[in-house]
């Protein structure tokens, strides 16, 4: 199994192995879509649990190329946008969390163009998928940090419209022991909120919402999934994770994907080390592909 290598795997627009299925038609999408039971429950709750994208080979690969990515100087450093060994703001627990694996990993290369990645994307962002960033998150065994309660879209209000999804992977069982995600649901409803800090205080949120979002706050749901199942959500819907206290590591991949025609609202590189989009111009380029193009009107 390649572990990593030293080029910039953006510069390839499509797979680059045979790690994942290809979907060369619609019909072989059929094993991905979400049903209408599934839709109506993200409409109405904010999340959805996917279908299973990863078998056993599939996940020692993604786990291998995460394991060389925490190592210091590993080859193809250089091309992170963000690189955290430790975000965690307790002292006694560590939150691996790094943006950019896509241009580094094969593997994490080519997760994003996995067609059961990219058909419920576009079933629920409603038109064609383009890729907007990866990420990275690792909580060692014992000690692993929180993320703490937060709506994705407060750190992306640099592109407009809203259009935006995440794909969440567990390359581990997630568990309530270990730090699984919870989600709010119906959060996605609400406004904005403030941004109170990705890996600090999990009580920190209760200070931006009002007395009826506190009230529906309290009852967050964990979702709790195998190795190599997902779960899905919209930009606004609040959710966050606990310690890891158990044995083993919590370890997850996450995909954010966008619709296409979403635009950049900067002046200023929307990541770190790429080229300006100017405010008004849609995404693309180098750095944020069309996975795929959806179906065509004939």
């Amino acid at each position: 199994m390649h572990a990593g290598v030293a080029r910039d795997l953006s510069l390839q627009h499509g797979p680059i192995s045979e790690l994942f299925p290809n979907a060369e038609s619609e019909q072989q999408r059929d094993a991905w879509r979400l049903s209408a039971e599934q839709l109506a429950f993200f409409a109405e709750h904010g999340y959805v649990v996917g279908p299973r994208l990863l078998g056993e080979l599939q996940i020692e690969q993604l786990r291998a190329e995460l394991t060389m990515m925490t190592q210091p100087g590993h080859p193809g450093s250089e091309y992170w946008y963000e690189y955290h060994s430790n975000e965690s703001r307790d002292p006694g627990r560590v939150l691996f969390h790094a943006l950019g694996a896509w241009r580094i990993g094969v593997g994490m290369h080519d997760l994003l163009w996995h067609p059961g990645v990219t058909t419920v994307a576009a079933q629920l962002l409603g038109g064609a998928v383009r890729f907007w960033h990866d990420q990275l998150f690792c909580k060692p065994a014992e000690h692993g940090g929180v993320v703490a309660w937060h709506q994705d879209y407060s750190y992306w209000t640099r592109t407009q419209p809203m259009a935006h999804l995440t794909c969440w992977i567990g390359l581990d069982d997630s568990t309530v022991e270990n730090g699984c995600v919870y989600y709010v649901p119906g959060s996605h409803r609400w406004d904005l909120l403030p941004i109170t800090g990705l890996a600090g205080d999990m009580e920190a949120i209760r200070g931006v919402l009002t007395p009826a979002q506190w009230e529906q706050f309290r009852n967050p749901v964990p979702v709790q999934l195998k190795a190599g199942e997902c779960v899905l959500h919209h930009p606004l819907t609040v959710h966050g994770s606990f310690e890891n206290r158990t044995s083993n590591p919590r370890r997850a991949v996450v995909v954010n994907l966008v619709r296409d025609g979403v635009r950049s609202e900067s002046d200023s590189p929307l990541l770190d080390g790429v080229p300006v989009i100017p405010a008004g111009q849609p995404l693309g380029g180098q750095f944020f592909p069309l996975l795929y193009a959806g179906v065509q009107a004939g």
